[in-house]
């Protein structure tokens, strides 16, 4: 798509040589300021850099994360007049920007090219994302390839469909996310027609090890394509569950340039490197600087998320019920873990201005004016677990409060017993007596989380989900689950990590138990494996019974049976599907949780499953 006065207009450059950058936003649903805002400055940061193409994330003007909202008229013609607003700043420059196409009543997933000021088109995506959190089809429809029609919108006349671009002899076109996923990928068919740089605007979700996956697919894409590749992410926590990494990563003929440092507190980032399209070679190369440990990468993930969700919902802060155990201690240090790593990042009094808190410099004091915390104890708890909390509480600065509450669980009990004119007992009645004390906790912590106008976190972890080791209303009371993405053994080896690499020594006696509920009396013993099955052998079943889909009787074959005698492997098996069956109405009701890794048990972002089943019954017959 020539325009040979709009090329004269820009700056010569040295022959074949340009700065082709991206830039990753922090953005929120049909958040229209602080959308345009974002992109109009990243628009002035890449023109003081002089930048001559600049890529976008996906679906830049609305924000990813609109869901059902892609499927009304009004969505689209508000993002088509924003996108207008940002033209006139686009002087000297050529920049893509992300929003949804709807006409015909049909919604397409578009990246705009705005060069000069001017509309050049809009490439529509040809592969929707379908699998694990991704619903794209039921809000997009797949652009045919080769196709392209014409579209006029608000007096604008422009094409739409699978278009190739050319800017000072620069020939581009788009993988927009999953384009680039699919074997046949678009770009294929861009390279065959002269395209010598591919962009890939994305919107692609965090979890554990996939920026690795990312970098691949750039890398591999460039030499395969023999171009340049220029990948960009979205960056935060964007509407609630999701986390983006703001990964960008550019490359050419199979050499990685350069990547930015992902999982970044700020609401724009920008990189861009020269790129010698006639000398590869003498392209410019800029050092790595991310860091791909997993530990390191949720450490970042989750501080991410937590201050984004602290900031994009309005609220005063975080309220948690600290047992002395290990999912309660993950959520404290992350909190913790927020608060250092923004606070380094922003600076101290940027981030208290940020959340309207008192100024100081000592990150442990602004976490006590974030994170309240109250262990609420039985007379079946430890002191043990009541010194963990209290010790863990104090190291990270976290206001901690402590009660019992033996007097209500007491009242409600005996109202039940003299209703049914019978005594309760361990013998006859155990998950009632468990589930009571659990549900007791849940009034008193609401009304701490209600009188400081913060969010309530709830504890619950994967593995426990899986198999509803929880009581509703009781330990899964809360409006957010910041670690219910995580297995049980993850968690566990990351705050061990944590104490010997963070610094966290108030983790020492939480490192130092055994996970237990601590919900019947002490002589009976009750630990969380001796409830469930060994964790490892719980995930493992898990990963391959859900995140492979396999049968009961795959999942035996699949698994090795090491310390454990066959048949008590069948025993784990047929627990798993039957409590996971049975358990499902538990994980609709879930607070929202993070995705943290490429397994989750949410319904709402990875996994639906009947909540009324025949539950496995035939299946696990033939075991």
């Amino acid at each position: 798509m020539n325009s040979e006065e709009i090329q004269n207009s820009l700056p010569n450059r040295q022959a074949g040589k340009f700065k082709i950058g991206g830039a990753t936003l922090n953005q929120t649903p049909i958040d229209w300021n602080n959308n345009t805002t974002n992109i109009l400055q990243a628009i002035e940061i890449a023109k003081a850099e002089k930048v001559d193409i600049l890529c976008l994330p996906e679906l830049t003007i609305t924000s990813y994360g609109c869901e059902d909202l892609f499927l009304s008229d009004w969505l689209s013609q508000k993002a088509f007049e924003e996108l207008q607003k940002i033209q006139p700043y686009c002087t000297h420059i050529t920049v893509c920007v992300g929003l949804p196409i709807r006409f015909n009543n049909i919604t397409y997933n578009g990246a705009a090219v705005i060069h000069h000021t001017r509309l050049l088109g809009i490439t529509l995506k040809q592969n929707l994302a379908r699998d694990g959190i991704h619903y794209e089809p039921r809000w997009f429809n797949p652009w045919e390839p080769g196709k392209v029609t014409t579209l006029t919108i608000n007096q604008t006349t422009f094409e739409v469909g699978d278009l190739i671009y050319e800017v000072n002899g620069i020939k581009f076109g788009f993988e927009i996310c999953e384009d680039a996923w699919r074997s046949n990928r678009s770009g294929i068919s861009l390279c065959d027609r002269g395209a010598n740089l591919i962009l890939n605007p994305s919107a692609s979700h965090f979890a554990i090890g996939k920026s690795l996956d990312r970098e691949k697919i750039v890398v591999d894409g460039s030499r395969q394509l023999n171009c340049a590749y220029v990948y960009v992410n979205l960056l935060g926590n964007e509407s609630g569950r999701i986390i983006y990494d703001g990964d960008i990563i550019i490359a050419q003929h199979g050499k990685l340039l350069a990547v930015n440092e992902r999982l970044c507190f700020k609401r724009v980032d920008l990189l861009a490197c020269e790129i010698n399209f006639l000398n590869p070679s003498a392209s410019q190369s800029i050092p790595l600087s991310d860091g791909k440990e997993e530990n390191e990468e949720l450490a970042r993930a989750a501080s991410l998320a937590l201050f984004d969700y602290l900031r994009k919902s309005k609220a005063k802060g975080y309220v948690l019920s600290l047992s002395g155990g290990a999912d309660s201690a993950l959520c404290a240090v992350l909190v913790s873990e927020m608060v250092k790593r923004a606070t380094m990042e922003m600076g101290h009094r940027q981030f208290c201005n940020s959340f309207g808190i008192n100024f100081t410099d000592d990150w442990r004091e602004i976490v006590g004016q974030l994170l309240t915390c109250a262990y609420q104890g039985t007379k079946n708890s430890s002191t043990l677990t009541f010194q963990a909390a209290k010790q863990l509480a104090e190291s990270i600065g976290a206001l901690f409060h402590h009660w019992l509450l033996d007097e209500e669980i007491v009242s409600y009990t005996q109202k039940v017993e003299k209703a049914l004119d019978q005594k309760l007992s361990w013998a006859t009645d155990d998950i009632t007596l468990q589930n009571i004390q659990a549900r007791s906790r849940s009034p008193v912590i609401w009304m701490l989380a209600n009188i400081k106008h913060a969010i309530l976190l709830t504890t619950s972890n994967r593995s426990e989900g899986a198999v509803g080791y929880a009581t509703m209303d009781g330990d899964t009371s809360g409006s957010l689950a910041p670690i219910a993405g995580l297995s049980k053994t993850f968690i566990l080896q990351w705050l061990k990590w944590a104490e010997k690499n963070l610094g966290h020594d108030g983790l020492h006696a939480v490192n130092n138990l055994q996970p237990t509920a601590e919900l019947r009396p002490s002589d009976r013993n009750q630990t969380d494996e001796s409830d469930l099955m060994p964790y490892a052998v719980l995930n493992e079943i898990e990963r391959l019974a859900i995140q492979e889909r396999k049968s009961p009787k795959e999942v035996y074959a699949a698994m090795s049976s090491g310390i454990y005698a066959q048949e008590q492997i069948k025993t784990w098996i047929k627990k798993f599907f039957k409590l996971w069956s049975a358990n499902q109405w538990k994980r609709e009701r879930l607070a929202p949780s993070f995705h943290l890794d490429d397994l989750n048990v949410d319904p709402r972002s990875w996994c639906r499953f009947p909540i009324l089943s025949g539950s496995f019954e035939d299946e696990l017959s033939q075991l």
